[in-house]
């Protein structure tokens, strides 16, 4: 016979898969399915500890037990960054992943804090400057509802974007197109960028940021973007929740021995 906290943990797992309680609900407080007659409030912990290993809930202190999204979200990798998107429209690269995944979005799901700062090794080595010189920092936070699913930060060189929208810190993308579309705009147009991804256990600081559950790594992302001529315009750093992301790329393959034949035939 199961025990009463398995009993518990399983009705609510229905009730999760059902769509009784759908993604980003919250389930009732302890005290509460306590006091309706579930079990005392260790069985009722217990639970809700079942649930959040088995990855269908995050619980937080101060956000409570949260039904986890059931799928997640792609992460489009060489698509995400078309200019038809942000040159000529206005989808930013969050807003693409929400859209090549089938889900809303709201523009104020992107906040965003601007300042001046000194670049680190990582941010200097990153834009190509020395470690020390004046960088702005572009840091936004987004959610998908009142999830958080990672954060941004973008560096640039003060040459490139004083006085555009980009150090503007009014929240949400960089207005129409975003940070790229401003770049554009302002005579630097994005050619090819480089991104590089590796997984780590996350800090506290970013457990609580991104309200992650216990045991969870975070994928860090390092993009660097470069204009045709070789000059760096942007060093990003994200630190994405992993379980909440599918990362999605799709390139052509080289022709190395093509290519060098085309030359030496020229």
């Amino acid at each position: 016979m199961a025990s009463k906290w398995r009993d518990l943990a399983d009705r609510l797992a229905e009730q999760i898969r059902s769509g009784e309680y759908e993604p980003g609900a919250q389930l009732p407080q302890i005290r509460e399915l306590v006091e309706a007659g579930e079990g005392s409030k260790a069985t009722v912990h217990q639970a809700y500890k079942a649930l959040e290993t088995e990855g269908l809930v995050t619980s937080t202190r101060g956000h409570g037990t949260v039904v986890r999204p059931s799928t997640p979200l792609k992460r489009l990798g060489v698509a995400r960054y078309d200019k038809a998107k942000w040159r000529d429209g206005d989808e930013v690269a969050f807003i693409a992943d929400r859209v090549a995944s089938g889900r809303a979005y709201k523009r104020n799901e992107q906040t965003q804090t601007v300042s001046r700062e000194i670049a680190s090794s990582l941010v200097a080595e990153g834009l190509g400057v020395q470690v020390g010189s004046d960088v702005y920092a572009r840091a936004r936070l987004v959610k998908e509802g009142t999830q958080p699913t990672h954060t941004l930060t973008s560096y640039y060189r003060p040459e490139h974007v004083e006085g555009t929208r980009i150090v503007d810190p009014t929240p949400g993308p960089a207005g129409r197109g975003g940070g790229y579309r401003v770049l554009y705009d302002a005579g630097y147009e994005i050619d090819h960028m480089k991104e590089a991804l590796f997984a780590r256990v996350p800090t506290a600081e970013e457990v609580q940021l991104l309200q992650l559950p216990a045991g969870e790594p975070v994928v860090e992302l390092h993009r660097t973007t470069y204009t045709a001529d070789g000059t760096v315009v942007e060093f990003a750093v994200g630190i994405h929740s992993a379980s909440r992301f599918a990362w999605e790329y799709e390139f052509e393959v080289p022709d190395s021995a093509n290519d060098t034949g085309a030359e030496d035939s020229a």
